[in-house]
Parts: C-alpha cells; sequence; structure tokens
C-alpha cells in the first residue's frame, strides 16, 4: 500500500500547472495601474476587467464536464495549460479594448477547464478520502504561491518590458507547462462525467449544493475579489507608490501556504463543517477591517485578511467533495465554481471598482466582511453526503 508522502511529487507538479493557470488570471491585479495609464480607463473600467475574465471562466468551468468526458482528465488539464498561454499571447497583442475584452473571455474560458479535471485528478493520486484535506492543501498551494508571486514578477518584468510583454511571457510558460505534463504528468486517466439532466436533478435537489455555491462565492471575494482591487485601492485610496503597494501586497501572502496546511488539518481533524463556521467568522470581520483601519492599523490588518480567507478552501473543497456519490463530484465542482467565480471573482470586484468610482473604494471591502459573517447563518442547512447515508 503507497503511502500519501509516495504521493507528494505528482501533487506537486500537478500545482504547477494549477500556478500558471492563477497566475494567469490574476497577474492583471498588479498591473493595473499600467494597465489604467495605458489605456486611459478609470477604476470601474479596471474593476470590469476581471469581470471578462470570470464570464469565461465560468463557461469554461460549466464545459468542462463535456471536455473531460471525452478528453480525460489528463488531457483536459494539458490542452486548459496551452489555451492558457494562447489567450495571454492574444491579449497581449490586441491593439484595441475589444480584443483584449475577448482575449480575457477566452483567457477565462481555457482557464476554466482545468479546475475540476485538477481535483479529480488529485482524488486518483490520493485514493483515501482520510488525506484529501491534506492533498487538497498541496494542490492549494498554487494559487495561494501565485498571489504571492505575481506582484514580484509583475515588478520584476516591468523593470524590463511593458505590461504586454510581461503577458506574453507568462503566456508561453504555460504553453511549455502543458507539454511537459504530457509526459511527465501522473493521474487523471479517468474520464469525467458530463452534467446530464439526472446528475443535474441530484445536485439541485440537495440544500448542501447551494449552501457550498453561497459560500465559495463569499469565499472567493474574499481572497481573489479583495485581493484583485487592493493594489489599485491602496495606490487610488491610501496614496501608495505603486512598486510599495505590489511589494506590501506580496508580501502580506506570505503566511498562506502555512495557513492552508494548518486548515487542511483543521478541515480533517474538526471536519469541514465545523471548520467552515470559525473561518467565516474570522474571515468576516477581518475583511471589514480591512475597509476601516486607517494608517499604521492598515498594514497588519492587511497581514490578518489573506491569512484567515485562504483557510476555507482546504475546508470547502472537502466539503464539496462531500456532495453528492463520487460520480457526481467533477459536476458539482464545476457548478459551484462556476457560479463561485462569477460572483466573487468577478461581480465583487466590479462593484468595488464602481463603489471606488464613486468615491466609497473602503466601504467596498466593508460589505463583503459583513455577507462573510453572514455566511455562518446558512452553515446550518449543509448536508454532507456521507451524513446522509
Amino acid at each position: 500500500m503507497t503511502t500519501f508522502r509516495s504521493h507528494i511529487p505528482a501533487l506537486l507538479f500537478l500545482a504547477g500547472i494549477f500556478f500558471l493557470n492563477f497566475l494567469a488570471r490574476i497577474i492583471l491585479a498588479p498591473l493595473l495601474p499600467a494597465i489604467e495609464g495605458d489605456l486611459q480607463i478609470g477604476h470601474r473600467g479596471a474593476g470590469a476587467l476581471f469581470l471578462f475574465i470570470s464570464l469565461g471562466y465560468c463557461v469554461g468551468l460549466l464545459g468542462s464536464g463535456y471536455v473531460s468526458s471525452r478528453f480525460t482528465h489528463r488531457r483536459t488539464i494539458i490542452a486548459s495549460s496551452m489555451a492558457v498561454g494562447v489567450a495571454l499571447l492574444w491579449i497581449s497583442l490586441s491593439p484595441t479594448m475589444a480584443g483584449i475584452r475577448w482575449g480575457l473571455i477566452l483567457l477565462g474560458l481555457a482557464a476554466g477547464l482545468y479546475l475540476p479535471s485538477g481535483i479529480a485528478t488529485v482524488t486518483s493520486i490520493v485514493v483515501s478520502s482520510r488525506d484529501w484535506g491534506k492533498a487538497i492543501a498541496i494542490h492549494e498551494l498554487a494559487p495561494n504561491l501565485s498571489i504571492i508571486a505575481a506582484p514580484l514578477i509583475a515588478e520584476g518584468l516591468l523593470l524590463w518590458f511593458p505590461w504586454r510583454g510581461v503577458i506574453a511571457l507568462i503566456g508561453a510558460v504555460a504553453i511549455v507547462a502543458g507539454v511537459a505534463f504530457i509526459r511527465l504528468g501522473k493521474g487523471g486517466e479517468s474520464r469525467g462525467e458530463t452534467p446530464n439532466p439526472q446528475t443535474l436533478r441530484l445536485l439541485f435537489a440537495q440544500p448542501a449544493f447551494w449552501v457550498m455555491m453561497a459560500l465559495f462565492s463569499l469565499a472567493i471575494g474574499a481572497s481573489l475579489g479583495v485581493y484583485t482591487m487592493l493594489p489599485l485601492y491602496l495606490v487610488a485610496e491610501r496614496n501608495f507608490e505603486r512598486s510599495s503597494a505590489n511589494q506590501l501586497v506580496s508580501v502580506s501572502r506570505f503566511a498562506g501556504p502555512v495557513m492552508l496546511f494548518v486548515a487542511g488539518w483543521m478541515a480533517d481533524k474538526l471536519g469541514p463543517k465545523k471548520a467552515l463556521g470559525g473561518i467565516l467568522l474570522a474571515t468576516g470581520m477581518a475583511t471589514a477591517l480591512l475597509g476601516m483601519a486607517r494608517g499604521a492599523w492598515l498594514v497588519p490588518v492587511m497581514f490578518l485578511q489573506p491569512m484567515l480567507a485562504l483557510c476555507f478552501f482546504p475546508a470547502g473543497f472537502a466539503a464539496l467533495a462531500g456532495i453528492g456519490p463520487p460520480q457526481a463530484r467533477n459536476v458539482a465542482i464545476a457548478l459551484t465554481i462556476a457560479i463561485a467565480f462569477l460572483v466573487g471573482g468577478g461581480a465583487i470586484p466590479a462593484v468595488i471598482g464602481l463603489m471606488g468610482e464613486e468615491g466609497f473604494f473602503a466601504l467596498g471591502f466593508v460589505l463583503v466582511g459583513v455577507l462573510l459573517v453572514g455566511g455562518v447563518v446558512i452553515l446550518r442547512y449543509l448536508r454532507l453526503h456521507e451524513e446522509t447515508q
């Protein structure tokens, strides 16, 4: 019988693919001050860029089951990585806003194919459900490391390239990574489940499915939604220099990977439901404080908020994997994350940007915090598959 430790190299390589997938979607955040100046768009236009990515991502997630059911999870991961690279190259070469917007939609669509197949591949590599919390925590290192790295990569490459060159270079690396996974990647040989009417009825009939969709929307808003608008908020509202804002945002995320393993351990020990209650409450209060903090108080809150927000995902994905029977797992993930990313990663940044345009930038963060605290109330309706058997 193989041990969990023997699976770590395969999990880390898969996390590397996820790293590039996530980096491609968030690299615009530290580039926003430069993009605003070059394209002559305001805060509202800058926030709307993430809405275009989210629209494509939603479609990609919803269509991922059709792709993986025909080409296996492994081939879907390869196709996703290479298509992300092509989309980034398109964006870097587009001379008009219309071309950039279509490129962002394509980027989101290509990236959306990955996550259901990625999670399914993780659970195929690590068979025992008792180790899923730890395995998913390793996989979730990718988005959190990319959140740390994105501001540093952007600032480093901006010394040599314009913002378009930064995007093009990341696109080229994503294409190379997809080719490398053909030879070096493991797992994911099974085919996905298409969202057929029977599977959809099975999921829609469960209150737990709707609960997790709402909670993931809030969690993605607290992590990705806040992150994408924070550099612009610091520059426009708190008078930071762009380089200082990006460095501070990056450093404030350093504790994220450590907190992921703590959260994975909590999910395994306490169970996903109990862990989620405490995480939502703490994250909501910290997110509200992010909008209210001034002066010297702002920096410690910036460090606290992402540490708490990232803790949601190991417990959240463990709970999501426990909704319905195993054959419907990738469909539950695809549908939940599709809507959650559209709301949390697209609508929330757009609303924060719109409020910033109207002079209420800080209030946008407070509103997200209040909604997170309210998410604790709906946890009472969460019933996992194992509890109903």
